[in-house]
């Protein structure tokens, strides 16, 4: 029988992992830098706005760094973006926005109708882009640094009747985030913004926001890192064993595609960040850049199917 480890449940410091998702003008970019400020530490953003990101560029004092992600948004860039940034050594990322993995140029949406266009097959398609989709939520989970991920709202216009007037008004409503169904279930919290730029926790495993409605700002940073630090620190492990170093290593040497190679090396650098073993992550960071030159001397699109 396998053996199972059973441990008595202890809460453990931890990294945020905030979504944030809203309608055009609900201020998810806004919201997004405050409470980064509020956590402290230096800021990077993964911008996918067209420029966005540079128009708070006097709202934090520290300021923060832009990292400019432009077309294909494919999981595998958002991926290389999230390592760019743990790199460059910021410690809170914010991605605004994630939608674009899903739905943008190059993004989950787009590969698979252009794979099922070009094999006919649709669910054959899906089984090559969800597992690219999959990479990417486990690159979030497992960064050493906090996230934020902000994202676009379906959003649907309704009819009320204004209480102060007694006329009617028409009203944009905030829906499902433009994400693959369930997202907000990855995050530790999710805040689902309005056109007031309030916001209300949909998710929230730190039970400091059940039930209020609220204006995000440096406060709510504040509250959230305390949450945060308030357990213990999780064990440490010293090294990747010579089996896992290995398979990793193979993998990113033997992928064929650049959406192999980030998801790959994803996987390693996971497994090598969760033990603290920075000699493999050095080794598995030079392999992939090795790989990632030959791939792209060959020509190799970037993660879409011709």
């Amino acid at each position: 029988m396998a053996g199972f480890e059973i441990h008595r449940a202890t809460k453990r410091r931890a990294k945020l992992r905030l979504g944030m998702s809203g309608p055009a003008g609900s201020g998810k970019t806004y919201s997004a830098l405050l409470i980064a400020g509020g956590l402290g530490g230096r800021i990077g953003m993964i911008d996918t706005e067209h420029g966005s990101g540079d128009l708070y560029a006097d709202l934090l004092p520290e300021g923060y760094d832009v990292l400019q992600l432009t077309p294909p948004y494919s999981p595998a860039r958002y991926i290389e973006a999230i390592h760019a940034l743990e790199d460059a050594g910021v410690q809170t990322i914010i991605i605004d926005s994630l939608s674009h993995a899903w739905t943008g140029e190059g993004g989950s949406l787009d590969r698979q109708g252009k794979i099922a266009d070009k094999s006919g097959n649709s669910w054959q398609a899906w089984r090559q882009v969800t597992p690219e989709h999959n990479a990417l939520v486990e690159a979030l989970l497992q960064s050493r640094c906090h996230i934020i991920a902000t994202m676009r709202a379906k959003t649907e216009y309704v009819q009320e009747k204004d209480d102060r007037t007694g006329k009617s008004v028409v009203r944009k409503v905030g829906l499902a985030p433009v994400m693959r169904d369930g997202i907000e279930y990855e995050f530790t919290t999710f805040f689902e913004l309005d056109v007031h730029h309030m916001a209300f926790a949909g998710k929230d495993r730190t039970r400091l926001f059940d039930g209020t409605i609220f204006k995000p700002d440096m406060e709510t940073g504040h509250q959230l890192l305390a949450w945060l630090d308030s357990g213990v620190d999780a064990p440490v492990k010293r090294a990747m064993s010579e089996e896992q170093r290995v398979e990793a290593c193979n993998a990113i040497s033997n992928a064929n595609t650049l959406d192999e190679l980030f998801k790959a090396f994803s996987l390693g650098y996971r497994a090598a960040t969760a033990l603290s073993d920075n000699e493999a992550l050095a080794e598995l960071t030079a392999l992939k850049n090795e790989r990632k030159a030959w791939l792209e001397a060959q020509h190799e699109p970037v993660g879409i199917a011709a």
